[in-house]
């Protein structure tokens, strides 16, 4: 049982369980739409590296829409791409404060001191939005994957490492640039299984894919979530094969093609859920 496999020890939660709606059959759809929030407390939460440096520079922790699209794990937006682009760092946020990366004719620092998304032309310091109601989102095509399931409960996956040190052990190198978001879904107040939306590399160019498992960490599914520049992968055969191997089992990745990249990502993937979910 996974309320027993998980039991969580060095993984703190975000202070938040979301209600979901169900998820409406619509493409790409922005994760905090038709989503409620339930407060369980006031517990300290596990940031993901980047949202601690902008809490550092700016005093609260954003929702990950400020960077990303559709939030954690999908592809950067204008303003993401800005603080990608100088440095990743807490002199970042300096050196772009003067842009204006969502195009509203709002400096990124006059938004973000505001408490508006820098990332989202239609939350302004007049107008904020929602997008500060949530800790974290859960992407519509995760509730999609889950049918039935209303609750989920996201946990920040920061690698320590002794983590580390388990994924190469298990034959995945993986680094803190790997660190995301698992998405818990809970049926009757319990695990029913993980997904993650993560990353992949093909000749350069990035594409996203999201992985699901049951309550024993067995892969249901695998899929491409974003792969506009590496279309390639929308028509790869390999994720099939993926279906009911354990996350701790997969297969290092061979060949240079587009299959290899898809298994070398879901392997580092399947990696991090393991040593983030699984006891040592």
């Amino acid at each position: 049982m996974l309320s027993h496999f998980l039991s969580f020890p060095r993984m703190r939660e975000s202070s938040f369980r979301h209600a979901a709606k169900p998820p409406e059959k619509k493409n790409w759809i922005p994760a905090c739409a038709g989503m409620t929030l339930l407060l369980l407390s006031a517990s300290a939460q596990a940031e993901p590296a980047f949202a601690r440096l902008y809490k550092q520079q700016y005093g609260y922790t954003p929702s990950c829409n400020a960077c990303h699209k559709d939030g954690g794990g999908t592809p950067n937006n204008a303003y993401g791409q800005q603080f990608k682009d100088a440095g990743e760092s807490l002199a970042a946020y300096g050196k772009i404060a003067a842009l204006d990366g969502d195009g509203d004719g709002i400096k990124n620092a006059d938004e973000a001191a505001a408490k508006s998304n820098p990332g989202d032309a239609k939350s302004t310091p007049a107008s904020k939005g929602a997008w500060l109601d949530t800790a974290s989102l859960i992407p519509r095509e995760v509730q999609a994957l889950f049918p039935g399931v209303r609750e989920y409960l996201p946990r920040d996956a920061l690698l320590t490492e002794t983590d580390i040190a388990r994924a190469k052990a298990l034959g995945a190198l993986l680094s803190k640039s790997d660190e995301n978001t698992i998405y818990i879904p809970l049926a009757d107040r319990k695990p029913a299984g993980t997904a993650l939306i993560f990353p992949a590399q093909y000749k350069g160019k990035v594409f996203f894919l999201l992985l699901t498992t049951d309550r024993q960490l067995n892969i249901t599914s695998v899929a491409p979530l974003n792969a506009t520049q590496v279309p390639e992968a929308k028509k790869s055969k390999v994720y099939a094969g993926f279906k009911g191997v354990a996350v701790d089992k997969l297969p290092p990745a061979t060949g240079t093609g587009v299959d290899a990249a898809i298994a070398a990502a879901v392997k580092k993937a399947g990696t991090l859920i393991y040593v983030r979910l699984k006891n040592a």
